[in-house]
């Protein structure tokens, strides 16, 4: 029970090599890693192709030890064996720097320390790094990380993710709370999650967290503190505020294109590179959460060529393992410090697979940086004839009624910790049973008069896109506060399999335009303020648009329950009990100079 500053002690369990049943004396290079799921538990991505049963923390830790590691995996605050209440995020630089100097002052300790860790596991490895630790030597950062949880984490564009919501929910159900006192495990077992999501936004006492108090009040404090302000820019939540003074150690970044950390992986390298004294690598695969040893996410199969197994290492662990042997151990290891692997979606057949998922395959490229040298904008103008094009062609106003009580539903993503509500991946848009928010089963989400679809003619070649995906879009609306969303769409020609094409997402964005001056300071849309222009920044992602397939860019005002729904009154952030139906209008052609703009690779090189 290692003591923190204010007198909390943290569960941690501590392994260590042995000769005979006692512990070696030399000092030794540690391996550490915080959790808040469970230091004795089994982590469900500690697995591979060839080894599909995930290692528990134990075995793990076991495993480490033989190779020479004493291992330490610790209980976040407030979760399982630790003490003091866990409020989700905010403690985690504290905690961990005053962990590190305790394993540090050591005896069996080296003072070499390597960091490692999945997700939440992820996100309190950067906290920690932020107060320079003593000890730190090297960082495995896996699907986490934030570099600003206010624009990718734990909101994005101004929305909330209602992940978070979903988490909270999930996770009260193994808080101390309930673990003391199994009315309370029952109560919130007996909630409504569906009836739930389909009345935001939840207040206090009004939500199926109430009966864990903490938990409630620390998501909505996330949910209706609306303004990046000092709230946002704690250790635990703003590393980008700390890449002046960040400690110079080798990092691993790695994340995934259906991943909801995609923005924070990215900014986090492209924040930290340059320096030789701190050699980063980069790993970006078409995978959702941690899923690196499969190959279907949602209804899509990427190809024998998407697993991290067998293309960027034999698996994560050997990856790793070599990763610490070279910056623990001084270790010769053939680690391709400096690289930035990705893996570019499509090129596969079109077709569906035996399994019944669509065939869009795949394949690893690697190059010296992100964004790719190499690759060159692309600009493509939304129209009034709703086409896309390198003209921008003639002014016009394109207007729909946007409903706070009818979103458009959420249909796959870039997504993850929203069971039992919804799910990431790449999906046909087209509504289905079974998907939340979905009220019409078979009907394309272009059917719908709140979305507005623009897309190119069928491409006469392959078109291969890697880097960020922007739209710059001029806007007006009626109401004091709204919701604009950008989706980028590959549009497959119909086939035999698939009779209507298959619009496959790639990537989406929000924007909440009481942000449009800036995320520190929201102000209400005037009632004769006019057109004004806004940026979309869905994530960043590598995607070949076969030919013959078309381009389509999405533009609409909600995307629920992946954000949290704009009720559009202006009312301060998660707390309207009203609605009202907005009028909003993009404006098009060469005078509002909407568009969407890619980063093309050259020919041959994706």
């Amino acid at each position: 029970m290692i003591p923190m500053r204010d007198g909390v002690h943290l569960a941690t369990d501590i392994y260590r090599p042995a000769k005979g049943g006692r512990p070696l004396d030399a000092p030794l290079p540690v391996i550490f890693e915080r959790t808040p799921y469970d230091k004795s538990g089994t982590p469900r991505t500690e697995l591979s192709v060839a080894r599909p049963t995930s290692y528990s923390r134990p075995e793990l830790a076991r495993l480490l030890v033989r190779e020479g590691y004493i291992v330490i995996w610790q209980d976040c605050r407030g979760r399982y064996g630790s003490e003091g209440a866990f409020t989700k995020y905010v403690n985690e630089a504290e905690d961990g720097y005053d962990s590190m100097v305790w394993i540090d002052a050591q005896p069996w300790s080296n003072s070499r320390i390597g960091t490692m860790g999945l997700s939440y596991d992820a996100h309190v490895q950067m906290a920690l790094a932020c107060l320079n630790p003593p000890g730190l030597a090297c960082m495995a950062v896996d699907s986490g990380g934030f570099s600003n949880a206010f624009t990718c984490g734990i909101r994005q564009g101004g929305a909330l993710e209602m992940k978070q919501a979903t988490w909270a929910y999930n996770r009260a159900m193994e808080s101390p709370a309930s673990v003391a006192d199994p009315a309370i495990l029952r109560a919130i077992e007996a909630e409504d999650l569906h009836g739930w999501m389909a009345r935001t936004p939840w207040t206090k006492g009004r939500s199926p967290v109430k009966w864990d108090p903490d938990y409630e009040a620390y998501l909505l404090d996330q949910w209706q503190h609306g303004t990046f302000d000092a709230f946002w820019k704690k250790t635990g939540l703003w590393a980008a505020g700390y890449y002046d003074t960040f400690p110079k150690v080798p990092i691993i970044f790695m994340s995934s294109w259906y991943d909801a950390y995609v923005q924070t992986t990215l900014e986090n390298f492209t924040g930290l590179k340059g320096d030789a004294a701190r050699p980063l690598t980069l790993i970006m695969g078409p995978w959702t959460h941690g899923n690196r040893s499969e190959r279907v996410f949602g209804d899509v199969d990427f190809g024998a060529e998407a697993t991290f197994d067998g293309q960027v290492d034999s698996d994560w662990l050997a990856y790793r393992l070599k990763f610490f042997a070279r910056w623990l151990k001084d270790e010769p290891a053939p680690v391709l410090d400096g690289r930035v692997h990705l893996f570019v979606m499509g090129g596969g057949t079109g077709r569906k697979t035996a399994e019944g998922h669509l065939d869009h395959g795949g394949r690893w490229i690697e190059t010296t940086d992100w964004p790719v040298p190499e690759a060159v904008p692309l600009t493509l103008h939304l129209r009034a004839d709703m086409s896309l094009g390198e003209d921008a062609g003639a002014d016009a106003v394109l207007s729909y009624d946007y409903d706070p009580r009818s979103p458009v539903p959420t249909i796959g993503g870039s997504l993850t910790s929203g069971e039992p509500i919804f799910a990431g991946g790449g999906f046909d848009q087209v509504e289905a049973e079974g998907l939340f928010g979905c009220t019409a089963p078979g009907m394309p989400l272009t059917a719908r008069p709140d979305v507005l679809s623009f897309e190119t003619a069928p491409l006469v070649e392959d078109m291969v896109i890697a880097g960020p995906v922007t739209a710059r879009l001029r806007v007006s609306t009626d109401a004091p506060d709204t919701d604009f969303t950008a989706k980028l769409v590959d549009v497959y020609p119909p086939s035999a399999d698939y009779p209507r094409g298959y619009a496959l997402n790639i990537t989406d964005g929000i924007f909440r335009v009481r942000y449009r001056n800036g995320f520190d300071a929201p102000e209400p849309v005037g009632a004769d303020e006019g057109a004004f222009d806004i940026t979309i920044t869905p994530f960043a992602t590598a995607n070949r648009f076969a030919k013959g397939h078309r381009i389509r860019l999405d533009i609409s005002s909600s995307n629920f329950p992946k954000y949290d729904i704009n009720p559009n009154t202006g009312e301060p952030e998660g707390t309207s009990r009203r609605t009202r139906v907005a009028v909003n209008s993009l404006h098009v052609g060469t005078g509002a100079g909407s568009h969407l703009q890619l980063m093309l690779l050259p020919e041959g090189r994706g």
